[in-house]
């Protein structure tokens, strides 16, 4: 998107919102979409296990309090952890023009597949975000694989 956003700041944004997720009981996934600019759209997190709602993931969250745009194009979705299938569908769908990852070492998602598809996938490596989820898989291991659905 542009080499003068503030990727480390946005991200903080949704490692904020995934340890907010935490505090509730939930998963520690965290998510914001963003404009062009850089300006906060909507910022959501991982609600599963908070609202009983297996749809309700991190970015599904941030882009419905995102609001209606007129286009996604020159929007950026930033999130803790690589998007799932589920949410990859989502930023295709959508047509969001980049994703800036916190870690996927973790979980890959269908990160892969998005470049492929030509969306820009920017991966920060985090240590905060690997950490916090890692420790909750450590925790939660049943959760965690319902969540990402594997037996």
């Amino acid at each position: 998107m542009s080499s003068t956003l503030d990727y480390p700041a946005m991200l903080q944004v949704a490692l904020d919102e995934a340890r907010q997720g935490l505090a509730e009981g939930g998963i520690p996934i965290g998510a914001a979409l963003f404009n062009r600019a850089g300006v906060l759209l909507g910022a959501g997190h991982n609600r599963r296990v908070q609202e009983g709602d297996p749809s309700v993931h991190a970015e599904t969250d941030a882009f419905r309090k995102a609001g209606r745009q007129r286009t996604y194009k020159d929007t950026i979705m930033v999130t803790t952890l690589a998007p799932c299938w589920y949410c990859s569908g989502l930023i295709r769908q959508f047509g969001i023009g980049a994703v800036v990852v916190g870690e996927s070492a973790t979980f890959s998602g269908g990160i892969d597949w998005l470049r492929e598809c030509g969306v820009e996938v920017i991966d920060m490596n985090s240590a905060d975000c690997a950490r916090l989820l890692t420790d909750y898989i450590h925790r939660h291991p049943e959760v965690w694989h319902e969540d990402i659905g594997e037996d």
